[in-house]
């Protein structure tokens, strides 16, 4: 990029040179031993952290790994090693630093109980269902942090940036589903971790690019290596299909029980005082919360209300709020 369209962009007096930057992000450039020292303790206590506020789902010990930890540190390398074309070992620092905090995860979790609902702790549940939203949120997350590390007047906004990129917690999440033997769980967790990895380091090529971090090894046309844009872009396809494919079935899911919200209020309407606190999909079941003073009416007439409003195939419980369940049937049947 121009001199001129950089100084828009940044006024050198606000940009932090080059080697300020490799200094801060490349763990083998400088002190390397205490610099590495350094990474994998606060790794470590980060993940120890991480992993006691999601198995006592504490949202405030969660944000407290978030601040602490330095994971962003050689994922942003990554992005700066792109951008000059040359290898700082920062990939196989992040690769060993997944396995290590993956590991804690699975060690913690040996002390939950064998019939632990993974899913009723909202640390973890909140982290194996990502969505396109998480995505646009994590790409806008890691342009900020791009921007703050590349800006000498808004290093204060970093603990920001790094509350809202979930780096270490999805990694324990994947350890704990894992050590659970929740393979689906973990995958969805892991999905949510390589998506934010990848908002950083795109956020980080670009931001770098943009401010001519790059230009010691770029080629003639001042453009980075070609294979880390397509390298990007082989992983923004492979994040970017299993998120899309999650939204649309979380969309579809919201869809049909409102549907069938709907349904079972008509089922109802007979009912004096009766009503319908909340319906929800688990483990491909369809759970109507029902509360009512007395017995519900029959239910074969609101398993014919759901044909057409919910997919043919899928069981159907009314939970009557008192420890009492009736199997109503399946649909379509």
């Amino acid at each position: 990029m121009p001199r001129g369209v950089r100084a828009l962009v940044l006024p050198a007096s606000q940009r932090r040179s080059l080697d300020e930057l490799a200094e801060d992000l490349d763990l083998g450039s400088g002190d390397t031993r205490s610099k590495r020292s350094a990474f994998w303790t606060m790794l470590t206590l980060s993940s120890v952290i991480a992993a006691g506020g999601v198995l006592t789902d504490s949202t405030a010990t969660v944000i407290g790994a978030m601040i602490i930890a330095p994971l962003s540190t050689p994922i942003m390398g990554i992005a700066l090693g792109s951008v000059q074309r040359r290898r700082n070992g920062a990939v196989m620092i992040v690769l060993a630093a997944c396995l290590v905090v993956i590991a804690f995860g699975a060690v913690f979790s040996l002390v939950l109980p064998g019939d632990y609902d993974l899913l009723s702790n909202s640390q973890i549940a909140s982290r194996t269902s990502p969505g396109l939203l998480d995505l646009i949120a994590a790409l806008a997350t890691g342009f900020a942090g791009a921007v703050a590390l590349a800006r000498r007047d808004v290093a204060a906004v970093l603990p920001g940036v790094a509350i809202a990129i979930s780096l270490v917690p999805p990694l324990v999440v994947v350890g704990v589903c894992l050590g659970s033997l929740e393979g689906w769980l973990a995958l969805g967790a892991l999905v949510l971790f390589v998506s934010n990895l990848f908002a950083l380091v795109f956020g980080g090529m670009v931001v770098f690019a943009a401010l001519g971090y790059g230009t010691r090894a770029e080629d003639a046309a001042g453009r980075p290596a070609r294979h880390a844009y397509a390298a990007m872009a082989l992983l923004f396809v492979v994040v970017f299909v299993p998120l899309a494919a999650n939204t649309t079935l979380t969309l579809l899911i919201n869809m049909w029980t409102g549907r069938a919200k709907d349904a079972a209020q008509q089922w109802l309407a007979d009912s004096p005082d009766a009503s319908v606190t909340s319906v929800d999909a688990t483990s491909r079941t369809l759970y109507i919360h029902v509360r009512t003073p007395g017995d519900v009416p029959p239910v074969q007439p609101l398993l014919d209300r759901l044909e057409g409003q919910v997919p043919n195939g899928v069981p159907v419980v009314v939970d009557l709020m008192r420890g009492r369940r009736i199997d109503v049937g399946t649909v379509g049947d």
